[in-house]
């Protein structure tokens, strides 16, 4: 889209949320002069005070507009949407609050990014608005955050340094430090109470979606294991990351005929593993039940999240080890705060990309690694997190 026939390159909706506000002031700091932006959300009272404080980092951030609008009322949803060319989205659970809004961009031809980790809004994106989004160009790229970029960046990257036109299995090992906000913890319960509607939304999405031809990709799967290269114990990871890995996969001939996808977190003691499997099945477990999860629910506000100071100590490194033939690399993507300081620059480095570089051509549902790909990659490192070469040479 060219640049100046809309008001604004980039709409922050949702900026007054905890995230939000983390990725207005990357904006703020890191935003070129000339990128043409806004502040978008339902409480123009919380808009104007944070465009006071924004105004620390960059006094001409007093200029900002502030566009206030409700997450539920479509026809000011679409005249968002048609006054910019991206629109990122921190308002979450995603099931519950963001579909007008995909909807409005989908129509307008309007680029739209979040953070969504929700498989089920996901799917349902794919089945209600992907084909309106392909015929008017707009791109719509989930995971933006520390769910998905870290992986499908990461396994680009990976693939990148490979022999082509082989078969290609790659793991992924996580491991991260930090504490979850108000909004996240949010999203994850509404997650776990929605099961059955998220395997119909998959059943949905499976039915239309054409499959890559004469290719293969898949997500792989098997129990936990002691892993010989890590030396650390491998539980597979049950999150969207591998989902938006492998469709990648099947949009980017580059990852070969056959390619296998395996999402672990990596663990040194088997108890903590253990531990950690229980404390999730719980969880899960309560969030079936609605008043247990509204207690739980009410343990953490939305808005709220962990302290500047505990940010500050966080951290995640995610290790990638890859096989094509006689052939095996081993990568690693690491940060920063995984939740909160580095989703926020993800994302706004996803907007910012949108906005300016120049991209292949893509439309409807797609996934950063196939709309944004090197680009967005070459900015993340500009902006401090770490892709680099651990080993590479024979396939032992």
């Amino acid at each position: 889209m060219p640049p100046d026939t809309r008001l604004y390159d980039i709409v922050l909706f949702g900026a007054t949320g905890f995230t939000g506000e983390l990725t207005a002031a990357y904006l703020a700091a890191n935003a070129d002069a000339d990128t043409r932006w806004a502040l978008a959300g339902r409480n123009l009272a919380k808009l104007k005070a944070l465009r006071t404080r924004l105004t620390a980092i960059d006094p001409a951030c007093a200029r900002l507009p502030l566009l206030c609008v409700d997450a539920g009322d479509p026809e000011a949803l679409a005249e968002v949407a048609a006054a910019t060319r991206v629109v990122a989205s921190t308002v979450g659970p995603y099931i519950r609050y963001g579909d007008p809004l995909v909807a409005a961009c989908a129509a307008a031809g309007t680029d739209y990014v979040d953070l969504c980790g929700e498989p089920e809004f996901v799917d349902r994106v794919y089945v209600d608005h992907h084909a309106r989004a392909v015929e008017t160009g707009a791109r719509l790229v989930h995971a933006c955050g520390f769910d998905s970029i870290p992986y499908d960046l990461g396994v680009l990257y990976t693939v990148g340094l490979l022999p082509r036109d082989v078969p290609i299995r790659v793991d992924g090992f996580v491991r991260a430090s930090g504490t979850l906000s108000g909004g996240t913890f949010e999203s994850a319960l509404t997650a776990f109470s929605r099961v059955r509607e998220g395997e119909r939304a998959h059943r949905a999405r499976r039915a239309i979606e054409p499959a890559p031809v004469g290719r293969r990709v898949r997500v792989g799967a098997g129990p936990p294991r002691l892993d010989a290269t890590t030396k650390m114990w491998a539980v597979p990871l049950p999150t969207i990351d591998p989902q938006v890995v492998v469709r990648s996969a099947a949009a980017l001939e580059r990852y070969g005929p056959d390619f296998t996808y395996r999402h672990y977190a990596a663990v040194k003691h088997l108890p903590v593993a253990l531990a950690g499997a229980v404390g999730l099945g719980a969880l899960f477990a309560l969030a079936q039940v609605r008043p247990a999860r509204e207690r739980l629910l009410a343990r953490r506000a939305a808005g709220t999240g962990p302290s500047a100071t505990a940010r500050e100590k966080a951290w995640f490194r995610v290790l990638f080890v890859a096989d094509a033939a006689d052939h095996r690399v081993i990568t690693e993507v690491a940060g920063g705060d995984p939740g909160y300081g580095e989703t926020a620059k993800m994302l706004a480095e996803s907007a910012l990309s949108l906005a300016h570089d120049d991209l292949p051509k893509t439309a409807g549902q797609t996934t950063p690694a196939a709309a944004m790909g090197d680009a967005l990659t070459t900015r993340l490192i500009a902006a401090g997190l770490t892709f680099r070469v651990v080993r590479e040479g024979k396939r032992p």
